[in-house]
Parts: C-alpha cells; sequence; structure tokens
C-alpha cells in the first residue's frame, strides 16, 4: 500500500511540475506575443502601408500576424498569407542553387567567371565565383551607377544588363575589399543560365519553390497576375505614393524574387535539412569571407554573419521600389524572424529584437557609435556636398552645412549629422547607414546610400 501511495504521490508531482511549466511556457507566449504585437502596431499604422511578420521557434510558428493597408487605393488590408517582393534575399536562393550547380560538379567555387562567361572583360583580375558570392570581386556594382537611373523603366536582356557595367573600373582588386555588389549577383544569375540551359526564374522556381512546397514563392514579373500581391509604396512628404516603377529584368538573381513569411518559414526549415544542398555546402554558406590579408569579413553567400546577443546570427535586408523585409536566422534557438513589408524605409532592428525575444533572452537596444573619422575633414568641403537629392522620386535627402558639421534630413524624417569616415564618405550610425558622394571636378554631382543591405544611388538636383 505505502509503494502505491508513493508512485500515486510521485505522478501527481510530477502531473503538477507539468502543469506548471505549461503555464510558465504560456505566460512566456503571451509576453512574446505581446511585445511583437505592440512594436509592431506603434510601426505600422491601420490606414498605410504595413507588414507581415512571422517568428518561428524549433520549427513551430509562435507569432504570425499582418498590419496596415496592402492597397491604399482599393482600401485593402494586408494579411499574414500575402506575397511581398524580397529584393536582396534573393540572394540567399542564388546563393543556395549556385551550390546545388556545386554538388551537381558543374561548377566549382575556385572557377573563374571567363569559364562560363569567357567575354567578361576581367581586366586582368582572376574572379572566382565565390567572389561574386561574397561581394569581393571588385566589379563595380550597377546600382551605384547615375546613369542606371533613367533606365528602371526598361526591360532589359541580360546581356544588355551585363553590357552597362562590365567596363567599369575595377574598384579594387578581387578579395582585397567587401564592398555590396549586385553586379555580382547578376552575373550568378547568368552563369545559372548558362550551365542549367534555364532562365533563373525558372531554375530557382523547379529546383527550390517547388520542391519545398512555396507554392507563393515567384520571379517578380509585373505583367504576370499574381493573386495575393501587395502593392508597393514610397513615401509622398507627410503621405505615400505609388512605387516608382521598377522593371523586374534589373534586379534579376540579386534581387527579383516574391515571398510570404509562410513560404520563407518553410525555406528556413529546409536548411536544416538536406533537401536542397548538404550541410556542409551550407556550412560554407555560414562562414563568414576572409580577404586577401587574413581579415574576415561579415558575409558568407548570401547571408550575413555575425552574432546577436551572444548568438550566432544569419540575417538579411532587402530593399527595392516599394518593398523593405528582413530575414534574420538564430540557428543555436531555432528562432527564425522574417518581416516584409509594402513601403520604403527599413524596419530598423526589429526583426533582431522579435528574435532575440523569441530566444528567451533579453533585448538590449544597440547603443549608437558615432564613427570616428579617418582624417579631420575641412568644413569647406561641406560646401560642395551641400545640396538636394533625390532617393525616390518625392524622397529628397537634403544636405546642408551647419557651422562645422555636415547635416542630412530625408522628406518627413528628422535631421541626423553625417559623420565623416572620408572627405567624401559618411556615417549615420544611428540608422546603420553610410553615404558617398560622388564628385567631380570638387562639385557633387549624386551620392549613393548603402543601409540593411541595399544600394540607393541618388541623383542632386539642386
Amino acid at each position: 500500500m505505502k509503494r502505491l501511495l508513493s508512485g500515486w504521490f510521485i505522478m501527481m508531482l510530477v502531473a503538477a511540475l507539468a502543469i506548471q511549466t505549461m503555464a510558465q511556457a504560456t505566460a512566456t507566449d503571451n509576453a512574446l506575443t505581446s511585445s511583437i504585437n505592440q512594436e509592431m502596431e506603434k510601426t505600422f499604422k491601420p490606414d498605410a502601408p504595413g507588414a507581415a511578420v512571422i517568428a518561428v521557434k524549433d520549427g513551430q510558428v509562435v507569432f504570425r500576424k499582418s498590419y496596415g493597408m496592402a492597397n491604399l487605393e482599393l482600401g485593402v488590408a494586408i494579411e499574414p498569407d500575402m506575397i511581398f517582393r524580397i529584393g536582396s534575399i534573393t540572394k540567399q536562393f542564388t546563393a543556395v542553387a549556385t551550390l546545388m550547380l556545386m554538388e551537381q560538379g558543374k561548377l566549382s567555387l575556385t572557377d573563374e567567371i571567363t569559364k562560363f562567361l569567357p567575354d567578361y572583360p576581367t581586366q586582368g583580375h582572376k574572379i572566382t565565383i565565390e567572389h561574386l558570392l561574397t561581394h569581393t570581386s571588385g566589379i563595380k556594382s550597377y546600382t551605384g551607377l547615375p546613369e542606371w537611373l533613367p533606365l528602371w523603366r526598361k526591360d532589359m536582356a541580360m546581356k544588355e544588363l551585363i553590357d552597362l557595367f562590365k567596363d567599369k573600373p575595377m574598384e579594387f582588386a578581387p578579395g582585397a575589399k567587401w564592398n555590396y555588389n549586385n553586379s555580382a549577383y547578376v552575373l550568378l544569375g547568368a552563369i545559372i543560365e548558362k550551365i542549367s540551359g534555364q532562365s533563373y526564374g525558372d531554375f530557382v522556381e523547379k529546383n527550390i519553390f517547388a520542391p519545398l512546397g512555396m507554392k507563393q514563392s515567384f520571379y517578380d514579373n509585373t505583367q504576370r497576375i499574381i493573386p495575393r500581391r501587395a502593392a508597393g509604396y514610397s513615401r509622398n512628404g507627410g503621405g505615400y505614393a505609388n512605387a516608382q516603377y521598377l522593371s523586374m529584368s534589373q534586379p534579376h538573381a540579386a534581387g527579383s524574387l516574391m515571398s510570404t513569411v509562410d513560404d520563407l518559414a518553410k525555406w528556413d526549415a529546409a536548411l536544416y535539412t538536406e533537401k536542397l544542398v548538404k550541410q556542409s555546402s551550407l556550412k560554407r554558406a555560414w562562414t563568414a569571407f576572409v580577404l586577401n590579408d587574413s581579415k574576415p569579413t561579415t558575409y558568407g553567400y548570401g547571408w550575413g554573419v555575425s552574432t546577436l546577443e551572444g548568438m550566432q546570427m544569419l540575417a538579411h535586408g532587402g530593399g527595392i521600389n516599394g518593398f523593405t523585409c528582413d530575414a534574420v536566422r538564430l540557428p543555436e534557438t531555432r528562432v527564425y524572424v522574417a518581416i516584409l513589408t509594402n513601403r520604403e524605409g527599413g524596419t530598423g532592428n526589429l526583426a533582431k529584437k522579435f528574435a532575440v525575444l523569441a530566444s528567451g533572452k533579453e533585448w538590449h537596444e544597440p547603443a549608437a557609435k558615432p564613427a570616428t573619422p579617418v582624417a579631420k575633414v575641412d568644413p569647406a568641403m561641406f560646401d560642395r556636398l551641400a545640396g538636394d537629392y533625390e532617393l525616390m522620386p518625392n524622397f529628397i535627402l537634403t544636405v546642408t552645412k551647419e557651422g562645422d558639421k555636415l547635416m542630412g534630413q530625408a522628406t518627413g524624417q528628422p535631421k541626423i549629422e553625417l559623420q565623416p569616415e572620408t572627405a567624401t564618405k559618411f556615417n549615420i550610425p544611428q540608422v546603420g547607414a553610410v553615404i558617398e558622394f560622388t564628385v567631380e571636378a570638387d562639385k557633387a554631382t549624386g551620392l549613393t546610400l548603402y543601409q540593411g543591405g541595399q544600394t540607393l544611388p541618388a541623383r542632386k538636383i539642386k
């Protein structure tokens, strides 16, 4: 009898502990849901362009919700399964497509690109496929060229797109530096097409999207009827305007894909398996590339590689006409967060914060670290840089000299100091951005904004 009572007591104790654990887990989930929802509601208003967000932990969706409007003209609200352009998150798919061809023995990462693109002028340099994957090729990125801006509406064949940048002077020797580069990923797309005999879009849709059941992911085509496609918007003074048209033939393998938060969660889940490529290949993609001088970068193949609250972080953002997105992967806690928006302007640190909270850790807001100037810049130089720069239609960055400081103010945004790194390159640590001015004959003619994985050139209009 004593043994029976003892066994009964132990079972009751185990049951009580299980109930307590479940209650604690429920409380934690409720706190997470409340935190994410509060931040999203504060950032995305019901009557403005909005976002869809998903947070996954251990393969289970712990948060999934949408905010704001998918179409302002029709008054249609965003729903979680709607489709957004994902911009430079496309690069992850391009990288894995390249690794698939590598595992099939059709290419090596050390192959020179002229093996597949024999007419490409490498200007005496050895440029490898790995250089393209890691943004270390030294090739000029076409999205930073002033002459690219007037071409946005033009449908361009691959040859015509490559012709836009192929003869530009190299920025540095391959492997010597890291510089975010959309031209490199366009070339990867060209190599994928050359080897496979398929268009890049067909290759990705048939070899990645279909096997993973990503039924709401596509290579974007503005003429194609895609149900549940969200419309994209840019800021216009205190309101919004339809985003400027961009032919999706141009971002190509650097940024032309579109997807949903649900499909991106499927993508993340597949990366824990070998459905597409071996884990050993993915490990290479998630290892920071090391430059010629043995200094590590913070980028692998299609993913940024760093740490977040002591955890390895694999992340990438995307910015393209009318859309901004961010995706954060924390493999140690098996957490994935994706935020897709239908407006330009970034998502800040929201995805990182949600990923940390979903990992059961406390979020610490990163302190803005002022840049240390490489050299003291003569304030007289600021007079040459001052002016209005058009980043997007009706979205202007006004640069002014105020005493011995250079200030910048984007449409609808507060004024921020631009902190000099060189005479023409400035950091904006508050928003994680860098601005580089194009100066000709001692006069600025344009600038390029680098932020959140995107490159945005602007011409000086005043």
